[in-house]
């Protein structure tokens, strides 16, 4: 591992979210010799994971410049390491570029020195979670020595040292990881494409992209960099835009499996295929799949059953935060009366494919508060859908889904916006929910 090009730099963590963080106790760890400052907008930065080190703004090295103007004069550094939700088209980014600052990433910086090429990258709109920790499961119930990383919460440069040749690494990678990567994964996931992402909808976090191609451009680097013995397993319903791109390796479609689960809904069907196909080109055995699928219960906030109360079942599908994955959590219950909470801040969402479905199949729509919830009212008035009340607190939603609700219904959270508002994220938002249920 050479870390012999950072000695002397002057180096910038913009942005201090918890991969910068990461990378920032690998570098002290490692005793690199530059000038590091961190560049953050909040002015109280410093985590408490950060103790162990002893690490004031005074100590190690590291200067700190936060708050307003914490990312002016980008251009005084030699290399920048940008956090996934800073803008790569922000003026100050293209003004250091101008100056031939170095701007790039944890993201990027692990794969130039990563000890093992078995990274299994996987991607999507939605499903990546689910498939990147199917996928992880199957390795560990294989035996096989594995870490897993990325957009899932837990950063690459927090089990780096641990990692030896032969291992296998499993990565979830978000579109904003992807946009500059030039390295792709030898494996590659793609579990699926719909419209995000075209509009900020975190003020602490406010990339976005500026049209659709961009955003397919983005998620595309997961495989426009593998070589000829790379493997790209894909989404069948995406066969048409991949072939375009002409990815260099080896390429698998895959459609629903038919393994025992216990995941609700068909997108799982598909999210599980693509785990499958996954372990199989990591040398894993059918019969191991099939096990570990059996046990996988999947992850919290993603159609996660929150209890049955008179005989009405709730569910929370809190990371929904598009129209398309809220339209595929309501298939999940067809045959049933349902409930819908829905609603929040806008991503540049188009909701009248939702609207149409709500007006389908929705027995009563609690709207929670945001600028995507005005434009969800909006689309259910032009489909004549009348059956909308709203609610100003998930307390509030809850309790009139409860006054709403016959038995054998079902109350589901799947908001089809980003939770930023009266929530911090799409976690505070479902743990809200399932307290409420349990009330």
């Amino acid at each position: 591992m050479d870390l012999k090009r950072f000695k002397n730099k002057r180096i910038c963590f913009l942005g201090f979210g918890i991969e910068n963080q990461a990378l920032l106790k690998f570098f002290l760890k490692h005793k690199i010799n530059s000038n590091i400052t961190v560049c953050d907008a909040r002015r109280n930065v410093i985590s408490p994971a950060f103790s162990t080190l002893s690490l004031t703004r005074r100590g190690y090295g590291v200067r700190w410049k936060l708050g307003k103007n914490y990312d002016k004069n980008l251009n005084q550094y030699d290399i920048i390491f940008r956090i996934a939700g800073y803008p790569l088209f922000s003026k100050n980014i293209i003004k250091a570029m101008t100056a031939g600052v170095e701007i790039t990433s944890p993201t990027k910086l692990f794969f130039e020195l990563c000890p093992t090429k078995n990274i299994i990258g996987v991607t999507g709109t939605k499903g990546k979670g689910t498939t990147a920790s199917l996928i992880y499961a199957i390795l560990k119930m294989a035996k096989k020595r594995v870490w897993f990383g990325g957009n899932i919460g837990t950063p690459m440069f927090s089990f780096f040292d641990k990692i030896k040749p032969n291992d296998w690494v499993v990565l979830e990678l978000s579109s904003f990881q992807l946009e500059d990567l030039r390295v792709s994964p030898r494996i590659a996931v793609f579990t699926n494409f719909f419209q995000d992402h075209l509009a900020a909808a975190d003020p602490l976090n406010p990339n976005c992209h500026k049209n659709l191609p961009i955003y397919w451009n983005a998620k595309a680097n997961i495989f426009n960099y593998q070589n000829k013995k790379g493997v790209l397993i894909a989404n069948q319903t995406l066969a048409d835009e991949i072939s375009q791109n002409r990815p260099p390796g080896k390429v698998i479609y895959f459609g629903k499996s038919n393994l025992a689960t216990p995941l609700i809904g068909e997108h799982n069907r598909r999210n599980i295929a693509a785990a499958e196909l996954a372990a199989r080109a990591a040398g894993v055995s059918r019969t191991k799949i099939a096990a570990a699928v059996k046990k996988f219960s999947g992850l919290e906030h993603r159609l996660e059953f929150a209890g049955e109360y008179g005989k009405v079942r709730y569910y929370n599908d809190s990371f929904s935060t598009t129209p398309d994955t809220a339209i595929i959590a309501i298939a999940a219950f067809r045959s049933r009366a349902i409930i819908l909470i829905a609603g929040g801040s806008d991503k540049g969402s188009d909701f009248s494919a939702l609207a149409a479905e709500i007006k389908r199949a929705v027995k009563s729509a609690i709207l929670l508060p945001g600028a995507g919830t005005k434009k969800i009212a909006r689309a259910l008035k032009k489909v004549r859908y009348q059956n909308i009340c709203f609610a100003d607190t998930m307390a509030q939603a809850v309790a009139r889904a409860k006054q709403t609700a016959a038995p054998g219904d079902i109350v589901l959270l799947s908001p089809a916006c980003a939770s930023f508002g009266i929530f911090k994220n799409y976690k505070e938002r479902g743990t809200q929910f399932k307290l409420e249920v349990k009330k």
